[in-house]
């Protein structure tokens, strides 16, 4: 921390100037500004002074150079090197503070301001050790010196040397209990190393020191959503709130975590609030009007976005979202008009166009779909996703070799863009081309080592070939880590197990799957599949059948049924 820096005002500067022979200044240490032991303390004075009153004025570089004149006056002033070397920190000349702190302490080997402000000029240099190292000395000359130690303990923590920040912080707060800082920060490295229970008890001392501390309230949110103690950090937001009662990004925070534990109720209450505060605040507009659109409130959500393109007709975000809310009441003249009233210069004017392909698609039109993503393409030819779309459009017209012709053209444009060449991995595999496929996902985890669905796509190939099942395996399990939950990512690793003849892990995994993924014909049979081999006739014709209904003229299904039946009856 650079010494406290004297704010004089005018009239006490005039004051300086006249007596000439030094006015006190305050130091983090003592009281004593230099002494007059030079001939030339009160030229350094008289700068030093008008230094002050260019910096009050905010006029940095002329109270530098005043500063500079005054250290030339009296170059063995401890004090008036660390004020200059303060003031070059403020203004991020790091190189000039240091240099001016190192001729400071040649004359003053044993002066804590220079070595305190030293450390701090080293880590805004990023020289950790030697920050380390000056902070140490001065904790060893003045074992009391809180400053110091909060400053090695941010050092340690900085550099994840979390054990030993610890071992900082604690003798700081052994020191004084009550160091708002020392407590805040302890709770700070507690929450880092997972401690979470004893981090929320040092956040809550920090807050009883001083219950508004805001960053200690946001940091206790943060430590209780870690843990999903989603109704304490509602509660937490709520005591913030009492705070800050004006602050309505953080009544923002609240009502987007109120949205996602579907308190959707409270979510609209704490929303109005806010409005309430700034009735033309854009974002909570916007946020309480996709409410509306997850709620059906449809002629809400509307009022909301028309009201915002009455204000602003260029409002791109506001059109787009009321196209949503058309799409949503499949209205799909006003859904495309709106759409289609995006500008090409728009970001959003490559999601509008794929919005209007799906509309259209619905309606039969995919030729006209396809043109409107080609002249989208023209437009924005780096957005991958339009690439993807198209080659979807081709597929559905059975234009295979257009639609890999569309992806190829992406890769070329895009060559390490993961979502087109799992894209093409998929086409391939879809046309019987199983190696490149695999060439292509494997290429995909070069690019990005966790982009989960090409290990599960690579898992599920393995195992429905009934090879290398047990990389299949780690494959699948490595995916489920990065995205639990997927009900496509258990069913695959249900269908590995079934394929190692681990029939009760496959039945668990499976029926998992199918909870998750209640309308998906394909892990309904797999699961019908398992109940099959284990010999379980009533259960897999259940599964059978219920995957029939959801598809319908299935034979290979259909012929399941048959044979299953005919066991069961004979």
């Amino acid at each position: 921390m650079p010494p406290i820096k004297i704010r004089l005002s005018a009239v006490l500067v005039a004051s300086c100037l006249l007596l000439t022979a030094g006015c006190v200044s305050l130091r983090t240490q003592d009281a004593a500004l230099w002494d007059d032991r030079h001939s030339d303390s009160s030229n350094a004075a008289f700068h030093y002074s008008l230094g002050v009153l260019n910096s009050v004025n905010d006029n940095a570089d002329e109270a530098m150079a005043e500063f500079e004149k005054a250290l030339s006056f009296d170059p063995q002033s401890a004090f008036l090197a660390t004020e200059l070397a303060g003031l070059y920190v403020e203004n991020g000349h790091n190189n000039k503070a240091l240099s001016v702190l190192k001729t400071g302490l040649a004359y003053n080997p044993q002066d804590l301001d220079i070595h305190l402000l030293l450390g701090r000029v080293y880590v805004h240099l990023k020289d950790y050790k030697n920050a380390i190292k000056e902070h140490k000395w001065v904790i060893r000359k003045d074992p009391k010196n809180l400053t110091a130690y909060l400053y090695l303990a941010s050092l340690y923590g900085e550099t994840k040397k979390y054990d030993m920040a610890l071992e900082v912080v604690d003798k700081l707060v052994e020191l004084d209990p009550d160091h708002l800082l020392g407590n805040y920060y302890r709770a700070k490295i507690l929450s880092e190393t997972g401690r979470y229970e004893d981090a929320e008890k040092a956040l809550k001392k920090t807050l009883i020191l001083r219950p508004g501390f805001e960053s200690a309230l946001i940091d206790l949110v943060v430590l209780y959503e870690k843990q999903k103690k989603f109704d304490k950090a509602i509660e937490t937001y709520r005591s913030f709130i009492a705070f800050y009662p004006v602050r309505i990004n953080i009544r923002a925070k609240l009502a987007d975590l109120l949205i996602r534990e579907q308190k959707f109720d409270e979510a609209e209450v704490v929303l109005k609030e806010a409005l309430s505060l700034d009735s033309r605040n854009k974002d909570i507009r916007i946020t309480l009007a996709i409410l509306y659109m997850d709620r059906k409130k449809y002629q809400e959500a509307m009022a909301v976005f028309s009201a915002l393109l009455q204000e602003d007709p260029a409002d791109h975000r506001a059109r787009f979202l009321l196209a949503s809310v058309y799409e949503e009441m499949k209205d799909n003249d006003r859904a495309l008009a709106e759409f289609g009233r995006i500008p090409e210069s728009s970001e959003l004017y490559g999601n509008a166009r794929i919005h209007m392909g799906v509309l259209l698609k619905k309606e039969g039109k995919v030729d006209q779909a396809i043109e409107h993503l080609k002249s989208a393409l023209e437009q924005k030819p780096d957005q991958a996703s339009l690439y993807v779309f198209m080659s979807s459009l081709y597929e559905d017209k059975n234009n295979v070799a257009e639609a890999e012709a569309v992806l190829k053209k992406g890769r070329s444009r895009l060559p390490e863009n993961t979502d087109i060449l799992y894209s093409l991995g998929v086409l391939y595999e879809k046309t019987n081309r199983f190696e490149e496929s695999i060439v292509l996902m494997e290429s995909i985890l070069k690019i990005d080592a966790n982009y989960a669905d090409a290990l599960n796509f690579i898992g599920y190939s393995y195992a429905d070939r009934g090879m290398h099942l047990e990389k299949a395996e780690q494959m699948i399990i490595k995916a489920l880590k990065i995205k639990p939950g997927n009900g496509y990512i258990i069913d695959s690793l249900g269908w590995v197990y079934f394929k190692m003849n681990k029939i009760d892990k496959a039945i668990k995994y499976l029926k998992e799957a199918l909870e998750l993924q209640p309308e998906d014909a394909s892990i309904a049979e797999h699961l019908g599949d398992v109940y099959a081999k284990a010999g379980r006739i009533k259960e897999a014709l259940d599964v059978y059948r219920r995957a029939l209904k959801i598809n319908p003229g299935n034979g290979v299904l259909q012929k399941k049924i048959n044979e299953l039946t005919k066991v069961k009856n004979s």
